[in-house]
């Protein structure tokens, strides 16, 4: 009986030694992004009337709006918390004046919590 499971090992293991890796190296090879690839978010604080449908419509209420000026010179900041998003870009398609889109950004990774937490 443990004959043939170590049998079956081996057989495992020649056959996936002279396969292809399945996974790719990002030091050498680059990497193609589609071109529908919902990256992280891009904001244009400049047409913001600070509405709020995009805070309401995000299902991970991952972005924060805020107006950090008065109410008649606005001042809108925006931030995303990468480690709630879930990449839906539902909040890009309820902006009616159109302030938030996707890019092809795809290095938002960290070892620190905090990092997670970016400014628009």
């Amino acid at each position: 009986m443990i004959k043939q499971r170590i049998g079956k090992i081996i057989n495992e293991a020649v056959k996936n030694f002279f396969r292809k890796p399945a996974t790719i190296s990002l030091a050498k090879d680059k990497i193609q992004i589609v071109k529908n690839y919902r990256g992280k978010l891009v904001y244009d604080p400049a047409n913001c009337t600070g509405c709020g449908m995009c805070v309401r419509n995000c299902p991970a209420a991952a972005i924060t709006i805020v107006n950090e000026g008065t109410k008649e010179e606005r001042k809108m900041k925006a931030t995303l918390n990468v480690g709630h998003c879930i990449f839906c870009c539902q909040c890009v398609d309820s902006c009616p004046k159109k302030c938030l889109s996707y890019s092809q950004n795809i290095d938002l990774a960290s070892f620190n919590k905090e990092e997670l937490k970016m400014q628009l």
